[in-house]
């Protein structure tokens, strides 16, 4: 029997999220006080939880700080969070360097431009369907869901997909 060989799916051993814009839709609602106040689907926290029930890591990088995605983060269990990041690519190599991973092992999930060096420092750049064009050209993977809309769920389906039928 020939053996299979793995798609970049499959090959997936962590999932790098980027936050506003894919975990969120992207807007920012601000209180009165200032305080800023985030959406998350339920769909990708079970997306997630599943992923990493499946033993792939998870790690949120955003370069806005915030107590609510501190707070989702902490919810869902999501051991590797970076916010107030200014460079993914640094956090990416000194995560995969803790977690002694490939980077080309990775995956990450992206809407805008910020975030191309990301997309081209991992073997899986990933975006939303309503990412910047650019980003969307510069995918290998494109969710047919909005970021905040379901679209991480559907990239963790994919992975999990991918996984099952390289066995």
């Amino acid at each position: 029997m020939k053996a299979r060989r793995a798609t970049p799916l499959a090959r997936i051993q962590l999932l790098i999220l980027d936050v506003d814009g894919v975990l969120t839709d992207g807007r920012l609602y601000f209180t009165a006080r200032g305080e800023a106040l985030k959406v998350f689907h339920v769909r990708d926290g079970h997306g997630i939880k599943l992923l990493m029930a499946a033993g792939v890591a998870v790690a949120a990088f955003s370069g806005r700080r915030s107590a609510a995605v501190a707070a989702r983060m902490r919810e869902l269990k999501v051991p590797h969070v970076v916010q107030a990041c200014s460079d993914k690519v640094a956090a990416l190599h000194r995560l995969t360097g803790r977690l002694g991973l490939d980077p080309l092992n990775c995956a990450c999930i992206c809407d805008d431009t910020p975030d191309l060096p990301l997309m081209s420092a991992v073997g899986l750049g990933c975006a939303v369907a309503d990412a910047h064009p650019v980003v969307l050209s510069a995918a290998h993977w494109i969710a047919r869901a909005n970021g905040g809309h379901g679209a991480v769920r559907e990239l963790c389906d994919a992975v999990l997909r991918a996984r099952a039928s390289a066995r």
